[in-house]
């Protein structure tokens, strides 16, 4: 169908980007169903591959784009061995807003979940402080931000506040919260994440690896 007049793109019947919106919350509704018994089978695995393909393939989201090349890559020899199956019961245990944790923080699965590790450069890299730029996003388990900026200022490292290429680590709180719900990743993880997939040096760790660096 042709809009020659951009008439649907204006409706709000047929707004593509809203459908799309839409979907993505679809896809998050649907990772926690695929959870709730503890286990994906790989024709739950094949049936969330076909369906984002049919449901989100328009949708420019790096961090969905990334599920969708691990399942492909998971799938491609036919068949979802039982440490893929893990792998995938992980990811989208992040993805549906699932928390097997937060009520060692205090508060109920709803208000608070562990972030999706998928944007998390795997294999972490080793992490070097003298020189190097780190900016901080989400919400800290060790403590405030400023106590975390000062460690890293402390060993050498230089603080930011916004991603660029010259961004050598983006530190991914293990707090998560509503931002990480309903396919909504925070913008500095999305613009992390666009920066590396077009070859930028910046690597996207979680908190857990940072604290390891920093006090071992």
């Amino acid at each position: 169908m042709t809009d020659l007049h951009n008439e649907f793109a204006a409706s709000r019947y047929f707004n593509a980007e809203r459908i799309d919106r839409r979907s993505a919350d679809a896809l998050a509704g649907l990772a926690a169903g695929l959870v709730a018994d503890n286990v994906v089978t790989q024709d739950e695995a094949v049936f969330l591959k076909n369906w984002i393909e049919g449901n989100l393939a328009h949708l420019d989201d790096p961090v969905i784009n990334l599920l969708y090349r691990r399942l492909s890559s998971m799938l491609a020899d036919g068949k979802l061995d039982a440490e893929e199956s893990t792998d995938l019961l992980g990811m989208l245990r992040g993805l549906g807003g699932v928390c097997d944790t937060a009520a060692s923080f205090g508060a109920p699965p709803e208000a608070i979940s562990r972030p999706t590790d998928l944007p998390l450069c795997a294999p972490p890299p080793l992490l070097c402080f003298e020189g190097k730029n780190f900016v901080f996003t989400g919400i800290m388990a060790f403590g405030p931000r400023k106590d975390c900026q000062q460690l890293v200022a402390d060993r050498g490292g230089i603080l930011g506040g916004a991603v660029s290429k010259k961004v050598d680590y983006l530190i991914v709180g293990s707090v998560g919260n509503e931002q990480w719900r309903h396919a909504s990743y925070g913008t500095k993880i999305l613009k992390a994440v666009e920066l590396r997939e077009a070859g930028a040096p910046i690597a996207i760790v979680s908190e857990d690896h940072w604290q390891n660096a920093v006090f071992s």
